[in-house]
């Protein structure tokens, strides 16, 4: 939508674009405004439902401002399942962690049952940033209370040669082991994950700081040597 579109331009940030294409190395550049977080949050919240209605219809977008938009958007909905149809509708769009990533309904905080069945189809979906949307959820919302050692089990599950998924399954794992290390250990001491990912898992995990010292120096000795730094 145009009016957005311009909107967006009228808060760009040239630095911090700059930045941004750095970072966000498989998107073109051409494609990213620079608009900073805050600002878009702030735009998401202030959208009026008639605006946002058809933008959130009018996919693909032009700009990666504009998905990083539509994410923030759908972040904030309070109904279940207009949410998930939006998110379904979008998630064949994310092109990029940043997205990826920041996209976290407040909603499903209330419907984890709900959740966990899109999360088991998110993984087994073959594309990039929904399988990596899942693992994320996965991480967000079933490592504390609703834990349960089948969930770990569904991410060391996933098999990929991207990168951006392998470095989301050494996020859980990671995260993973400061929340629940005593049953999600094995997972590392039996090598359960592929080479890469166990290393970055340990290697996350010792950076920590919710990780005790002595589980750190026992997690430096599981690492393998001469793994390589790169999935390929």
């Amino acid at each position: 939508m145009k009016e957005i579109t311009d909107r967006l331009f009228s808060l760009q940030d040239l630095k911090y674009r700059e930045m941004q294409v750095k970072i966000i190395p498989n998107i073109p550049p051409e494609s990213i405004i620079g608009v900073r977080t805050p600002a878009l949050r702030d735009l998401a919240k202030k959208l009026p439902a008639e605006t946002a209605g058809p933008f959130l219809e009018e996919l693909p977008h032009r700009y990666f401002d504009e998905d990083q938009l539509h994410a923030f958007v759908l972040s904030g909905m309070k109904d279940y399942d207009i949410c998930m149809a939006a998110l379904e509708r979008f998630l064949p769009y994310v092109n990029n962690w940043a997205t990826c990533d920041q996209m976290s309904p407040k909603v499903f905080k209330k419907h984890k049952t709900e959740l966990l069945k899109h999360i088991e189809k998110w993984l087994d979906s073959g594309e990039t940033y929904t399988v990596r949307f899942g693992i994320g959820m996965l991480m967000e919302h079933f490592l504390d209370a609703d834990f349960d050692q089948r969930y770990p089990e569904m991410v060391a599950g996933v098999v990929s040669e991207e990168y951006y998924v392998n470095m989301m399954i050494a996020w859980y794992f990671a995260t993973a082991l400061a929340k629940q290390y005593e049953a999600v250990l094995p997972f590392v001491k039996d090598r359960r994950l592929s080479r890469w990912t166990h290393n970055k898992t340990i290697q996350k995990a010792v950076e920590s700081y919710r990780i005790t010292p002595e589980q750190k120096a026992y997690l430096r000795t599981l690492k393998e040597r001469g793994a390589d730094e790169k999935t390929g």
